[in-house]
C-alpha cells in the first residue's frame, strides 16, 4: 500500500472560529479570536497507547489573550464525550490539553469552548491513533454482485436511456459548448429520469469524459464552479442532477422540492423504501449512473479510452459504486466519500458514515432489516470492487463524512491508490486539492 501523503493549510494550523450562533468551520473569517491547536504530533496521527497532547493559544485581534478559561470535551469521532475538563491561558495566551489514547483504533474529538467580552467561541480538533488499522463494520452479501448484475439486467429491460440533448447557452463560452442533458432510467412500475450538464471544449479533437454524481441533497446546480476541467484540462465533463429534476429550474424552486423531499429526515430520499434492498431509493440512482456513462460513450468528441470520475461527498460515494459496477471506468478521484460504513453505529461506541442513520437521522433505526438493505449500497462493499487507479482525499475535522469511515473506505481498497490528506478540513476541499485531483486524472489517462 502507499503510504498516505498528508499536507497542511497552515503549518501552525490557524483556526479561527465565530459564535455559536454561526456553524463552526475552520478559517472562520473576520472572527476577532483566532484559535491555535497544534498536536504535538505532526501529521495529528498515533499509535495505539501513546496519549497525545494539544498546544493550544487564544489570540484576540492578533494579540495572546491571557487569563481565559477553555473548556473542553472529548470523544470519539461523531459520538458523545467522555471526558471534560478546563485549562487556563498563561501570559501568552497558551494553555495545553492533554488527549489519552482510546483502547481501539480510531479518531477522538476535542470540542473546545471560552468567552470573550460576554460572546460565547467554540473550536474542535480530532487526532487519530493507527486508523490505518480501522474495518468496516459493514459485511459484503454472498449475493451482492449478482443482486446488481440482476438489477442493471432489469433496467436494460424496463428502459432505454433515449438522451435528448438540448443547448446551454447560459454557461457556454468561448472555450466550451454546454448542453443540457436528459437520460432515462428506472425500473417496470418506478420510471426515473436522471439530468446533466454537458461541458465539452469547443477546441478540435478527441477527449476523455468525466462524469460528476452530486453532492448530497436537491440543489442547485451550477456547472461553472468546475467547467475548468473542461476549458483547463481538455476533458468532456458532465455534472449529473440524480433526482430527475429538470436543474434550469430556479434555486427558489429548489429550495420548495428540498423542504419536501431532500431533507434529511424521514421523509428525505435516503431513507426512502429503506426497508428493502428492493424498494430503496437509491438504487434507480445507483443504476442510472451507468447511463451517463453509456450516453458520453456515444459522443463524436470522445477519445474512445478514457472514462473518468469525480466525485466529492455524496458525489465521492456515487464515483466509488459506479467504478465498482462499471469496468469501463479507468480513473476516479474523491473527496470524503458519504454513504460509507453507514450502519457502524450499530454497534456500541462505534462511528458509522452519511448520513448517520441511528444517530442525527433519528427516524431511522438500524434495526436487522435497514442494515441489511444498507449492506448492497453501503460505498465498502463497492469499493471492494474496485479495479481502476483511486485518488482520495479527506480531512481529519469533518463530522458530515467523519475521517473513520473515510479511512475505511481507504482501508478497504486494494486497487492502484493515491490519498492526500488534509487533518484541518472540515467538509471541504480547496480549489488547489481540486486541481490536484484533476492532475492525477491527467496523469493516469491511456
Amino acid at each position: 500500500m502507499k503510504k498516505p501523503i498528508l499536507t497542511f493549510f497552515c503549518v501552525i494550523c490557524f483556526v479561527m472560529m465565530g459564535t455559536l450562533q454561526l456553524h463552526a468551520q475552520n478559517f472562520r473569517n473576520q472572527s476577532d479570536l483566532q484559535w491555535i491547536a497544534v498536536p504535538d504530533d505532526n501529521d495529528w496521527t498515533y499509535e495505539l497507547g501513546k496519549d497525545a497532547r494539544i498546544n493550544l493559544q487564544l489570540l484576540w485581534h492578533g494579540m495572546p489573550l491571557a487569563n481565559t478559561e477553555v473548556s473542553y470535551s472529548i470523544g470519539g469521532d461523531c459520538l458523545d464525550a467522555d471526558t471534560r475538563g478546563s485549562v487556563r491561558t498563561d501570559a501568552k495566551g497558551k494553555a495545553e490539553i492533554p488527549f489519552k489514547s482510546p483502547k481501539k483504533a480510531g479518531f477522538r474529538d476535542c470540542k473546545m469552548t471560552c468567552e470573550v467580552e460576554g460572546v460565547r467561541f467554540d473550536n474542535h480538533i480530532k487526532l487519530g491513533w493507527s486508523p490505518e488499522q480501522l474495518t468496516a463494520f459493514t459485511q459484503m452479501p454472498k449475493d451482492f454482485e449478482t443482486f446488481w448484475k440482476q438489477v442493471l439486467e432489469e433496467q436494460e429491460k424496463a428502459t432505454k436511456p433515449n438522451p435528448v440533448v438540448v443547448p446551454a447557452p447560459e454557461f457556454s463560452s468561448d472555450k466550451v459548448d454546454c448542453y443540457l442533458v436528459k437520460l432515462n432510467g428506472g425500473f417496470t412500475g418506478a420510471p426515473h429520469c436522471i439530468y446533466g450538464y454537458l461541458s465539452i471544449p469547443k477546441k478540435d479533437g478527441k477527449f476523455p469524459v468525466l462524469v460528476s454524481p452530486p453532492g448530497a441533497g436537491v440543489k442547485h446546480m451550477d456547472p461553472l464552479k468546475t467547467q475548468f476541467y473542461a476549458t483547463e484540462g481538455n476533458i468532456i465533463r458532465l455534472e449529473l442532477e440524480i433526482h430527475g429534476i429538470n436543474p434550469s429550474i430556479s434555486a427558489e424552486d429548489y429550495k420548495d422540492i428540498s423542504r419536501s423531499f431532500g431533507d434529511h429526515t424521514g421523509n428525505g430520499y435516503l431513507a426512502n423504501g429503506i426497508q428493502s434492498r428492493d424498494t430503496y431509493y437509491m438504487k434507480k440512482v445507483y443504476a442510472c449512473l451507468l447511463r451517463a456513462v453509456d450516453y458520453l460513450t456515444t459522443l463524436e468528441h470522445w477519445d474512445g479510452k478514457n472514462i473518468l470520475i469525480q466525485g466529492n461527498s455524496q458525489g465521492a460515494a456515487l464515483s466509488i459504486v459506479l467504478a465498482g459496477l462499471d469496468p469501463r471506468i479507468t480513473a476516479v478521484a474523491i473527496a470524503h466519500p458519504a454513504l460509507s460504513d453507514m450502519a457502524g453505529y450499530a454497534e456500541e461506541g462505534r462511528t458509522g458514515g452519511y448520513p448517520h442513520f441511528n444517530r442525527y437521522y433519528k427516524e431511522i433505526k438500524l434495526d436487522k432489516q435497514v442494515i441489511e438493505t444498507l449492506s448492497y449500497y453501503d460505498v465498502v462493499n463497492f469499493a471492494r470492487l474496485v479495479k481502476c487507479p483511486v485518488y482520495m482525499t479527506w480531512g481529519y475535522n469533518d463530522n458530515t463524512c467523519p475521517p473513520t469511515t473515510s479511512w475505511i473506505v481507504w482501508n478497504t481498497l486494494t486497487c492502484e491508490k493515491e490519498c492526500y490528506i488534509t487533518p484541518i478540513n472540515e467538509h471541504w476541499i480547496s480549489t488547489e486539492t481540486r486541481y490536484r485531483q484533476m492532475r492525477f486524472l491527467q496523469k493516469h489517462l491511456k
